[in-house]
This record gives C-alpha cells, sequence and structure tokens, in this order.
C-alpha cells in the first residue's frame, strides 16, 4: 500500500480525545479518503483508477478521510455492498474545493441563522459536509467528532474522473486487521497514520469548528 501505516495505541496518545477535527493522513498535494462499494464497483474503480461502469455518477458520493470513521461504517469490510475498502489518494486542492462548497447537512450544525436560507443552500449545493462521533475500534462512540463529505452533480463528476491521483484496494489489509481487533489485540492494531489537518483559510477553518 502507498500508505503511511503506525501501530494504533501509539497514535492514540497522539489523537486529540475531543472536538471537531480532520484527522488524516496528507501532504502538501494529496490526501487519502476511504469509500467502500460493493466488489464490482471497486474493481472497475482499482483497474480503470477512476470511477465508472457500475458506479452512479447520480447519486451523492460520501468521502471520509478518518480509516477508523469508515471501519466503523462498514464493519471492517464485513457489510453487504461495502466489501470492498477504498483509500483514494485525493488531490487535496479538490478536497478544500468540496468543504469550502459544502454546506452543513443540519440545520442546527450550520452557520446560518435563518432557516430558509440553510435550506435553500443546502438543497442547491453540490457538497455538504456533517460531523458525526468518531469511533475507536469496537464501534464504541467517542467524544471526538469525524468529519464525512458528500457531493454530487458537477463535484461528482470532477472526483470520479479528474480529481483522484491514485484509487487503491485495502481490503487486504482491513481483513488482517479486522483479526487484531475481534481478537481483542489492540497492541497488534495497526491503521494509517492520521494528523489534525487544518486549512491557511481562517474562514474555512471557522466554517468547519475546526478545534
Amino acid at each position: 500500500m502507498n500508505i503511511k501505516t503506525k501501530r494504533y495505541k501509539e497514535q492514540l496518545t497522539e489523537w486529540p480525545e475531543t472536538g471537531h477535527h480532520i484527522m488524516a493522513q496528507y501532504d502538501d498535494d494529496k490526501i487519502i479518503v476511504y469509500q467502500s462499494y460493493r466488489p464490482e464497483i471497486g474493481e472497475f474503480a482499482v483497474k480503470h483508477q477512476r470511477f465508472g461502469g457500475p458506479f452512479s455518477l447520480e447519486r451523492m458520493t460520501w468521502i471520509k478521510p478518518n480509516f477508523l470513521w469508515m471501519m466503523y461504517r462498514n464493519g471492517w469490510g464485513t457489510k453487504e455492498g461495502q466489501e470492498v475498502t477504498l483509500a483514494v489518494h485525493l488531490k487535496r486542492s479538490a478536497f478544500e474545493n468540496y468543504v469550502k462548497k459544502a454546506e452543513y447537512s443540519s440545520f442546527e450544525m450550520s452557520l446560518l441563522t435563518d432557516h430558509d436560507d440553510w435550506k435553500t443552500k443546502v438543497t442547491e449545493t453540490s457538497a455538504r459536509l456533517q460531523w458525526d462521533p468518531d469511533h475507536d475500534p469496537y464501534g464504541t462512540k467517542l467524544d471526538r467528532r469525524a468529519i464525512q463529505i458528500g457531493i454530487r452533480n458537477e463535484l461528482t463528476a470532477e472526483y470520479a474522473e479528474n480529481d483522484i491521483i491514485e484509487i487503491e484496494d485495502i481490503s487486504g489489509f482491513v481483513k488482517q486487521q479486522r483479526a487484531h481487533v475481534e481478537e481483542r489485540r489492540l497492541d497488534l492494531l495497526v491503521t494509517p497514520e492520521e494528523h489534525r489537518l487544518t486549512f491557511q483559510d481562517s474562514e474555512l477553518n471557522s466554517k468547519l469548528k475546526l478545534s
């Protein structure tokens, strides 16, 4: 894998316990996000290094930069229709573009004070964002919040064709690490190395409520 990994327990001491944080593996050029699909979609994506074929460009697709949050959502690759876990090496500029354009999925989280304004924006926007409770390897809810970004329409087309640097199938890695979780051997668990991501744009950091 073209992913840096590290012992989970080592990272646990470095990660914030509370607050809103984008936890991700990234550099100046890219950020790794995760998605899970049924085999035919995942296999097409890896073979062609883009999304297409059985992948629907008409539906909103959600990307998650936090590995363990993805594992919570797909049951460590065991949920039906989510058997293939993809690590998508995404242009960092594209990710930043998504979050700049995104509106919160819920009015309670939005910075807007008028519900009708929020409803109009969330209907018209091609990107949505939401903060959900992060989870530990066993699926236990944490106080820290994890972000996910939903994109649709022209952003999905850009994502599928132009915004991706590399797509990796990491299902084998997920299966190996799931065994450690099932055996309750977190001392052996290895996960992608992740750090807090903030942006140079202070207004964007404020919009995202980054701690």
